[in-house]
């Protein structure tokens, strides 16, 4: 399937999505991948994985890139080098990429019963104020998403999802709402934007534009 959606949250910022339902060998033929990106992708015991992989490789190509644009900090963490910011996510037939001039971070994630078996794990302040009226298996993935995508933009690692990241209050329909991270050396609000994707949560946070 070609580009599944775009997002234009900003005049600075864009949103990619694919929907993956080509094969392997569809997504792999005429995408140039860098050695590294061969290794890694060899070493993909998962087709699943290897497909969301190949397909941020196709995303890239929709905003005017390749994986040779692409390179990776230390800690993992994807930059392009023309400077502009960029963060990946895939889980399972979905990715997505969002290309901006400020800091950002995207993740999507399947809405499944299981996020409240693990809730106590990152849910800490945010307990105030989630609703049992709300869809609750929603609000849990938003959270977890929003907290996922501020990790993706602190550069050095080692937050904790449940004591380092906070997201204000906010329903479902709200579509947004703020986070912080609260690291020693550290403490930045972002804005935090999300939606429903055929059964997944969409979450990106973005840093507030010097302009805006």
């Amino acid at each position: 399937m070609p580009l599944y959606k775009t997002i234009k949250p900003s005049n600075h910022s864009s949103i990619y999505i694919w929907k993956i339902e080509e094969s392997f060998n569809e997504l792999l033929k005429d995408t140039p991948l860098t050695l590294r990106s061969e290794k890694r992708l060899a070493s993909m015991k998962l087709e699943l994985h290897q497909r969301g992989f190949l397909s941020i490789r196709h995303l890239l190509k929709e905003a005017g890139y390749n994986d040779f644009d692409l390179f990776y900090t230390e800690n993992g963490k994807p930059h392009l080098k023309n400077g502009k910011r960029i963060s990946i996510t895939h889980s399972f037939t979905f990715s997505a990429i969002i290309i901006s001039d400020v800091e950002v971070g995207i993740d999507i994630e399947k809405n499944r019963e299981k996020i409240k078996i693990i809730q106590h794990k990152f849910v800490n302040f945010e307990q105030g104020f989630i609703h049992e009226d709300d869809n609750y298996i929603q609000q849990l993935t938003t959270i977890w998403g929003a907290k996922e995508s501020l990790y993706k933009i602190y550069p050095y690692g080692g937050l904790t999802f449940k004591n380092d990241i906070d997201i204000d209050s906010f329903q479902i329909a709200d579509n947004k709402t703020t986070g912080f991270i609260k690291a020693k050396d550290w403490n930045k609000k972002y804005n935090i934007y999300f939606e429903q994707l055929n059964g997944f949560t969409l979450v990106y946070a973005l840093a507030p534009y010097k302009n805006d």
